[in-house]
């Protein structure tokens, strides 16, 4: 199945019903007033939540959803049948706008949440609303309101426990594969991942996170350079992040360089917990680096190489207690 983390779908809601201005006409009832039913709402267009998808693709070939409208009152107080809501099965965390004023209208974090994104217009009155001692046979009723119609685009942001970032090359795809059962595609060229990737992390004693690889970064990628800033948004929705920085590259100046990129994207990225790895450790005289890298206490810097195994077990294990750090703070 094809990724895709953005769509641009236009829905109008359906139509409320009109209510009813019957008057009772029943044989030996020679005054039986007003009796008209009220209408139907409008159907509604939803979002809901489900865990099993993770794209948004098929709604790129929905691009005009339109709910049907309420049915219009009828006689005997009868009121019209609700229109029928749409609703759109969407993986979790995809984020809704409104395209014109950039509104938020909500997001999906958990299975089976349902959001609206075009809320059905209300049905009219009927006409026995408006019987007054003044007007004992009123012979009008409140027309429908229309449903809301807008433009909304949808984002998904994959939600992950560990984001990987790195430049192209820096061993992320391999990483991932290592450690999981994902496939993602690994060759020796520049932007092999051209999606991002998810996989589950699991320990023998039944723990496990899910990693997500996120496509290579590039210097000036917020300003549109390389893949650009189009998978920069999976990030905002890791608990922690997996700087991964090849042993064959000046690694001080590669994770300055990345950590500037998220800066410029979005400043508060950098408020996350974060782990970095030295890879490629195998093409290393004795798996040495010719220098120590110290950031400061709070980021672990592990040596590692994927494709010997060598310091995997120990990043793991240091993903994992920053994930329960992480977990106590938001408990």
């Amino acid at each position: 199945m094809r990724f895709a983390d953005y769509a641009k779908i236009y829905v109008t809601a359906g139509k409320g019903g009109d209510g009813s201005a019957h008057l009772r006409r029943e044989k030996y009832v020679p005054k039986g007033g007003p009796d008209g039913g009220d209408g139907g709402k409008g159907g509604s267009i939803k979002l809901k939540g489900n865990a099993q998808l993770n794209t948004i693709l098929d709604l790129r070939y929905k691009k005009y959803i339109k709910a049907k409208a309420g049915e219009n009152g009828g006689s005997s107080r009868s009121s019209g049948k609700d229109g029928e809501s749409i609703i759109l099965n969407v993986p979790l965390g995809t984020v809704a706008f409104d395209a014109e004023s950039r509104e938020r209208l909500g997001e999906i974090t958990e299975d089976g949440q349902e959001i609206i994104i075009a809320e059905g217009g209300k049905g009219g009155l009927g006409n026995w609303h408006f019987k007054s001692s003044v007007n004992q046979t009123p012979q009008y009723a409140q027309e429908g309101k229309p449903g809301e119609e807008r433009v909304v685009e949808l984002e998904l942001k994959l939600i992950a426990d560990v984001g990987l970032v790195g430049f192209p090359n820096a061993g992320k795809s391999t990483l991932l594969s290592a450690l999981s059962h994902a496939k993602p595609k690994i060759a020796d060229y520049p932007f092999t991942t051209l999606e991002p990737n998810l996989g589950v992390v699991k320990f023998s004693d039944y723990r496990s996170f899910v990693m997500a690889d996120i496509p290579g970064i590039i210097e000036e990628a917020h300003q549109g350079k390389g893949l650009g800033i189009q998978f920069l948004r999976h990030i905002e929705r890791n608990s922690i992040l997996l700087f991964m920085v090849s042993s064959q590259s000046d690694f001080e100046y590669e994770y300055e360089a990345l950590v500037n990129e998220l800066k410029a994207y979005r400043k508060d990225l950098l408020d996350k917990p974060r782990v970095l790895a030295i890879t490629k450790m195998d093409l290393k005289q004795g798996f040495k680096l010719d220098k120590e890298f110290h950031i400061d206490d709070e980021i672990p810097v592990i040596p590692i190489s994927s494709a010997t195994g060598h310091g995997v077990d120990e990043l793991k294990e240091a993903l994992w207690e920053k994930l329960q750090h992480v977990k106590q703070l938001d408990s």
